[in-house]
C-alpha cells in the first residue's frame, strides 16, 4: 500500500519502505515467527482493528504501517482515515486493518514502533514550525539520525514541516573545523572545495568566530555558512556582515527554548539534531474491534 494517499508532497522511497519493514519484522519474528499467536489464535481467525493516536501530535510512518502489515499478508483490508503530515487530535483513528488475527498480532509491535518514532520526530519538528511562524528562519535536521533509519527519519522532519540538511557525505559538502585545519586554512580548503564541486553541489563551512566568518565571505567561494555555536550577539553582526552574500545557518544548542531568539537575529536556518536523535515517541496503539 504504498499509496499516495498515505503522503504528504514530501516523498518516500517505496524501497526505503521495504527495506525498513523487512529488517525490523525480520528482528522480531527471528526463526519461528510470533509462536504466541500461532499457539493461542485458531487459523483462519479474523479480526479487525484500529491503530489509534493516543496524544496529539504530527503523523508520520503510515505507509509503514501498511507496509509491515501487508508484507505478512498481501490481502490484509487497510483503510486510512489520515495521511502523513496531518496533525491529529488525541484518540484520532489513523487506520483500520481488517484480516488475518494472526497476522495483525504479529506485525503489531514493528508498525506501531516504526510509527510512534517517526511521528514522535514529526511532532518535535511541528513544534519547532509553530515558534517560527511570522520570521524568515527555517527548521532543518541534521545528520545524527538512527543508523539505517536516516531516510525514513529525515522524512518525518518533512512531515512536521521542517527542512532537510544534507542526507549524507555525498550529496553535498559541509567543510567543518578539522578540514580547515587539514586543508591549511579557509582560503585553501574553498578553493580546493570550489575547484572540485559539480555545478549541483553546495558548499558550506562552519565558523565559530566573525573573524573566520569575514575570512569565508573575502573567498566568495562558499553558498552557505554555518554559525557554530555562536552567541546571539554574534549572530546578528553575522547577519549584518553578510548582507545575503550566502545563506546563514545557526547550529549548536537549539532548542524549543532558544529557538525564537535565535530566528529574531536574522538566519535562514537553524538545524537541530535533538528533533531526529532525541525527540519522544508518539503514544500509538493499535485496539482490537472483533
Amino acid at each position: 500500500m504504498h499509496s499516495s494517499l498515505l503522503y504528504p508532497e514530501g516523498f518516500l522511497s517505496p524501497l526505503e519502505i521495504d527495506a525498513a519493514v523487512e529488517r525490523a519484522l525480520a528482528e522480531d519474528l527471528g526463526r519461528a515467527g510470533d509462536v504466541t499467536s500461532i499457539a493461542t489464535i485458531p487459523a483462519g481467525t479474523q479480526a479487525r482493528a484500529v491503530v489509534v493516536a493516543r496524544a496529539a501530535g504530527a503523523i508520520s510512518g503510515l505507509p509503514l504501517v501498511a507496509a509491515t502489515f501487508q508484507r505478512l499478508a498481501p490481502d490484509i483490508e487497510l483503510k486510512a482515515s489520515a495521511r502523513d503530515g496531518d496533525s491529529v487530535a488525541a484518540k484520532t483513528a489513523l487506520m483500520t486493518v481488517t484480516g488475518d488475527a494472526r497476522v495483525v498480532l504479529s506485525a503489531e509491535r514493528t508498525a506501531l514502533n516504526l510509527l510512534g518514532h517517526l511521528s514522535g520526530i514529526a511532532t518535535a519538528t511541528a513544534g519547532f514550525v509553530r515558534l517560527l511562524k511570522g520570521t524568515k528562519t527555517r527548521i532543518c535536521c541534521t545528520r545524527k539520525t538512527t543508523p539505517g533509519l536516516r531516510a525514513l527519519e529525515k522524512y518525518a522532519v518533512r512531515c512536521g514541516g521542517g527542512f532537510n540538511h544534507r542526507m549524507g557525505l555525498d550529496d553535498a559538502m559541509l567543510i567543518k573545523d578539522n578540514h580547515i585545519a587539514v586543508a591549511g586554512g579557509v582560503r585553501s580548503v574553498l578553493e580546493r572545495a570550489r575547484a572540485n564541486a559539480g555545478h549541483l553541489v553546495k558548499i558550506e563551512i562552519e565558523v565559530d568566530t566573525l573573524d573566520q566568518l569575514a575570512d569565508v565571505l573575502g573567498t566568495g567561494l562558499a553558498d552557505v555558512v554555518l554559525l557554530d555555536n555562536m552567541g546571539l550577539a554574534d549572530m546578528r553582526k553575522a547577519v549584518e556582515m553578510t548582507a545575503g552574500r550566502a545563506v546563514l545557518e545557526a547550529s549548536g544548542g537549539i532548542t524549543l527554548d532558544t529557538i525564537a531568539a535565535v530566528a529574531a537575529t536574522g538566519v535562514d536556518y537553524a538545524s537541530s539534531g535533538w528533533i531526529t536523535h532525541s525527540a519522544p515517541s508518539l503514544d500509538v496503539a493499535l485496539d482490537i474491534e472483533m
